[in-house]
């Protein structure tokens, strides 16, 4: 394994996380949710009086951020390396898991660690143990992409 020096980035990574981190704050104090994204789509499919707005505010911005982005900066060209069996069904498996821990990995992962959870600690845990385990079991047991 090598490091690809000429696209590791640790200041703009640094911007994102203080970003994001900004932004679940902000949502935290100004209307006392929780930023995470399974949630707040989960709560678009039965909405109730008075919760929709913010909600998809949220969800917006999480999609034209990219739009803006490209109006100031040249987007990195995304290359994808799976057929699109393989991501409808990562996507899938994403929403069980997502389900089954009753959150995602922004909700456990950035809110529920920054409020001390344990619950949320156990469940980003596993979240990077599946992670790490799948990665290990597609590229070098299965051998999908050409890694061994």
């Amino acid at each position: 394994m090598t490091l690809d020096t000429l696209h590791f980035t640790p200041w703009t990574a640094l911007a994102g996380g203080a970003l994001i981190g900004l932004a679940a704050v902000w949502l935290m104090l100004a209307a006392g949710r929780i930023a995470g994204i399974s949630g707040i789509a989960g709560g678009l499919l039965r909405p109730r009086s008075g919760d929709v707005g913010w909600r998809v505010a949220f969800i917006a911005g999480l999609i034209l951020a990219p739009w803006a982005y490209r109006a100031v900066a040249v987007m990195p060209e995304a290359q994808i390396d799976a057929s699109a069996a393989m991501l409808i069904a990562a996507g899938l498996l994403v929403g069980f898991g997502t389900r089954l821990g009753s959150g995602c990995t922004s909700g456990h992962g950035v809110c529920g660690l920054s409020r001390l959870s344990w619950r949320s600690l156990a469940a980003t845990l596993c979240f990077m143990a599946t992670g790490f385990l799948t990665v290990f079991v597609v590229r070098h047991v299965l051998n999908v992409g050409g890694v061994a």
